[in-house]
């Protein structure tokens, strides 16, 4: 379930985006290299270990996610896990492992290196455009001959060398500003819907997880 609030704040939408490479590219690599070893020493029972650590890891990386989800973004995330048997340890780590909401989570880790290179990529291409656009008329004359060519300075299409001639880019770049902003809040916004669809519950997740906890409230009056 997402929060009623469809429209992310600013800072934390570029806080976010700017954070989501660096995560990605940690959790790539420690999923495939968990996940690598794990299977390659599958057989000695010593990647069986690895596996369920990296299945904990995963899960509680999960949580860290809706954390920082609902911290940066104000998307609050419900956590979809089913309740895990209390008949002793073998059961609860099949519980683990048949839950679709840690398969989704695992997902997510795996995605979230190439969004976040993507993300990445178009954040830092319109901002550094639209702020270098910006502040021209200020900048302008200590570049290299005191001017600023477009294209380059080998393709000298157009030159600007005063305060007058830089302000049309100036104006053009509040427009990139403005466009900026709008494309850091669509993607936070798309962003938060993603993490949603594969961290939240779903309706048949909703479902099993109100049958499992009328069971457990069940046992309890049999119980009791």
């Amino acid at each position: 379930m997402v929060s009623e609030r469809r429209d992310p704040p600013f800072g934390g939408s570029v806080v976010f985006l700017l954070m989501n490479l660096p995560l990605g590219v940690v959790a790539f690599g420690l999923l495939t290299s968990f996940t690598a070893a794990g299977l390659g020493t599958a057989v000695v029972w010593v990647g069986v270990g690895l596996l369920a650590l990296l299945l904990l890891a995963v899960r509680g990386g999960a949580r860290l996610e809706r954390a920082r989800v609902y911290a940066l973004l104000d998307h609050y995330i419900d956590l979809p896990y089913l309740p895990l048997p209390a008949s002793g340890q073998k059961d609860r780590w099949k519980g683990r492992v048949k839950d679709p909401a840690t398969w989704r989570d695992l997902a997510y880790f795996f995605l979230l290196f190439p969004l976040g290179l993507v993300e990445f990529m178009l954040v830092t291409a319109f901002w550094s455009t639209s702020l270098a656009l910006a502040g021209l008329p200020i900048y302008f004359r200590w570049l290299p001959d005191g001017a600023y060519y477009f294209p380059s300075e080998d393709v000298r299409w157009l030159t600007v060398d005063s305060t007058v001639e830089a302000l049309p880019w100036a104006a053009l770049g509040v427009l990139f500003i403005a466009l900026s902003v709008a494309l850091t809040k669509a993607l936070a916004g798309m962003h938060a819907r993603l993490a949603n669809a594969l961290l939240g519950t779903t309706v048949a997740q909703r479902r099993r997880m109100e049958r499992s906890w009328a069971d457990v409230e069940e046992q309890n009056l049999v119980a009791g």
